[in-house]
């Protein structure tokens, strides 16, 4: 359990570190799950060790039982050739070698439980690694789209403020407000723009009027 215990605090802090730099989340993102990988590979060991355990409990169990078999064909034996005295010792062993072997019977059946929890964490935690190498992908998308929007919105506010496409728009800004001020000052004498156009527009039409008048009049001339 302390090895499951120290997973939970690897991927505490490696989380935590994640967030500390994530200036370089592909870097950190690998960094994470290799020492998931590892610290799980620690628990493995452990509880396979576990697994061991059990194994050489269960093997000590039967040990004891076949103890007690041997002891039983002794006990046996030395009764039918009416050696009572060394077929009730025969017995007193064998209860000796029933007594280890229901305690060691009941250790081996606790490791067991506990070997089983184990193993079912293991594979819990092997899911989780599982998903999130299945997750590394999609989280590096994401880091680089927010990225990518931040820088994007940085630029778009230094264009705003102090590029070209600022001095642009000042530019821009300073041109209509002299327009503006001509106008305005046109206004103050007098002249409005509008009629001036239209005064244009019709001395241009009285102009072309008299060179056709005067046109016809040398033709007229000439003919006669």
């Amino acid at each position: 359990m302390q090895r499951l215990e120290n997973f939970t605090l690897v991927m505490r802090s490696s989380i935590t570190t994640l967030r500390d730099k994530i200036e370089d989340p592909e870097r950190m993102l690998h960094q994470l799950i290799v020492d998931m990988e590892e610290e799980l590979e620690a628990v493995r060991e452990g509880v396979a060790e576990a697994i061991a355990d059990e194994i050489q409990l269960g093997k000590r169990v039967q040990r004891a039982r076949e103890d007690s078999d041997q002891w039983l064909e002794r006990a046996t034996t030395a009764l039918k050739r009416n050696d009572e005295e060394a077929s009730k010792q025969a017995l007193d062993q064998k209860v000796f070698a029933d007594e280890r072997a229901d305690s060691l019977q009941e250790e081996y059946q606790q490791q067991q439980q506990q070997a089983a929890k184990l193993q079912a964490s293991l594979h819990d935690l092997d899911d989780k690694i599982r998903q999130a190498r299945q997750k590394r992908t999609l989280l590096l998308a994401r880091m680089t789209r927010a990225n990518s929007t931040r820088r994007i919105n940085q630029a778009m506010d230094r264009a705003e403020n102090r590029s070209a496409f600022a001095q642009f728009s000042r530019l821009e800004d300073r041109v209509e407000r002299s327009e503006a001020m001509c106008e305005a000052y046109d206004r103050l004498e007098g002249r409005d723009p509008e009629t001036e156009e239209l005064k244009q527009q019709f001395n241009e039409r009285d102009r072309r009027e008299k060179v056709r008048n005067e046109f016809e009049e040398l033709k007229q001339r000439i003919v006669d």
